[in-house]
């Protein structure tokens, strides 16, 4: 196996010897170990710094791959899938095939740990929203498919309470789809529907992780519907297609869970 962190200690260049096709090869496979730091630390670190290298060929058969991880029966090949195929959508790429594996995926994924004490960071929620985010910026992807999909993924049943700032990933994903040009009034709006009406179903009690996950997630697009969405290149905000619609709307969602926000 290549020392991989002799690769990043030498600038990120390749070993004589080692072809970019075999390189690519190698950090594939690394990139769904169950060790974290070969995964996390040194594979991805490598295989995200190739990826603009990348002949087209090499580019779809990554992203083939890790269409596939989709199904992979262990936890970290899929989330980390759907981080390197976010790197290929950010530089271009796209096949349908890609989207509609991670759209099956997204709001089916039942375990969304963030930190494992064993594997790493997992992070499902966060890495998909990078890849939501990435979709909803290209110029193939419906922006207002990924918005349904969002609210699909915040309204699946789950036990688990979103910590490590996912809920601020995903808004902010959504936030990047939200400033499409081509988003119409009632598109930039209409996801929240199925949101809202699962907030008037709600009884006394404790409130339900999944709706907890929403609310804080909302918040976050709300805020972000009133300052702009910095490019993560930098720059300044972009401001959503439709801002003070997005605001009204999600002021009166937030506020059937919170009337005194009202």
């Amino acid at each position: 196996m290549t020392d991989w962190r002799a690769v990043l200690d030498n600038d990120l260049r390749l070993p004589d010897g080692l072809s970019l096709a075999d390189a690519m090869a190698e950090l594939t496979e690394a990139a769904r170990s169950p060790d974290p730091v070969l995964r996390d630390e040194l594979a991805l670190t490598v295989l995200l710094d190739l990826v603009p290298r990348l002949e087209p060929g090499l580019r779809h058969a990554l992203g083939a791959s890790m269409e596939a991880r989709f199904q992979d029966p262990e936890i970290q090949a899929r989330t980390f899938g759907a981080l390197i195929l976010a790197e290929l959508v950010n530089q271009g790429e796209f096949e349908p095939s890609w989207l509609a594996a991670f759209a099956a995926w997204y709001p089916a994924e039942t375990d969304l740990r963030g930190y494992d004490q064993e594997l790493g960071w997992l992070h499902a929620v966060a890495h998909g929203a990078d890849l939501l985010g990435a979709f909803g910026c290209c110029p193939r992807v419906d922006p207002a498919s990924m918005l349904r999909l969002a609210a699909a993924r915040l309204l699946a049943p789950t036990d688990y309470v979103l910590r490590d700032q996912e809920d601020d990933r995903l808004g902010y994903a959504m936030a990047l789809t939200c400033t499409r040009a081509e988003l119409t009034e009632e598109e930039s709006v209409a996801w929240l529907d199925p949101v809202a009406a699962d907030f008037e179903a709600g009884g006394p009690g404790p409130v339900p992780p999944h709706a907890s996950n929403t609310m804080r997630t909302l918040r976050m697009l709300y805020l972000l519907a009133d300052r702009g969405v910095l490019p993560a290149t930098g720059g300044d905000p972009m401001p959503f297609a439709h801002p003070d619609q997005v605001k009204r709307r999600l002021a009166e969602v937030l506020a059937l869970a919170a009337p005194y926000a009202g």
